[in-house]
């Protein structure tokens, strides 16, 4: 089933204000409701998105091999705890059990690491983050309650 469209889910919806922080927004519909106005189904609707990306840096075989033996060591932990809890032994065996765990679990990411990127080719040789930015914040209400919106956020600028 396909999703809505944005004109499907804002067809009995008008906006009130414009904002141009997220932050500003919520604000607004916190003071909406703050004032006794029925928040259900209010929106914030952010407008003119942006994919911002931020590049970190070069992605080498060490900082791979890193990365994998982070996540490995994680899921190593995991299954380490995961035979301790129903191992019935001693305190010492326990422990041991959770740190084998723990390197061997870090050894296989690791080595996973380097292999996923050899098999890179080059491609995307670079560690970035992203992010999604939008240039403003609409508040939008029920048409019915555009009015009694607008007085209460009157307010909150006044």
């Amino acid at each position: 089933m396909p999703a809505p469209s944005i004109d499907a889910i804002t067809r009995n919806y008008q906006p009130v204000e414009t904002y141009r922080s997220y932050a500003e927004a919520q604000r607004a519909v916190d003071h909406l409701s703050d004032n006794g106005f029925p928040v259900g189904g209010t929106l914030i609707m952010g407008v003119d998105l942006r994919t911002i990306e931020r590049v970190l840096g070069r992605q080498t075989y060490l900082r791979a091999a890193g990365k994998g033996a982070v996540a490995g060591a994680w899921f190593g932990l995991l299954i380490g705890l995961f035979y301790a809890i129903f191992t019935p032994r001693l305190l010492y065996p326990l422990i041991s059990l959770v740190l084998t765990g723990l390197i061997w679990g870090a050894i296989a990411g690791a080595i996973f690491g380097l292999i996923s990127h050899a098999l890179s080719r080059g491609e995307r040789d670079f560690v970035s983050t992203s992010t999604i930015a939008a240039e403003r914040y609409e508040v939008l209400v029920e048409t019915s309650q555009v009015g009694r919106a607008h007085e209460l956020l009157a307010g909150l600028r006044g």
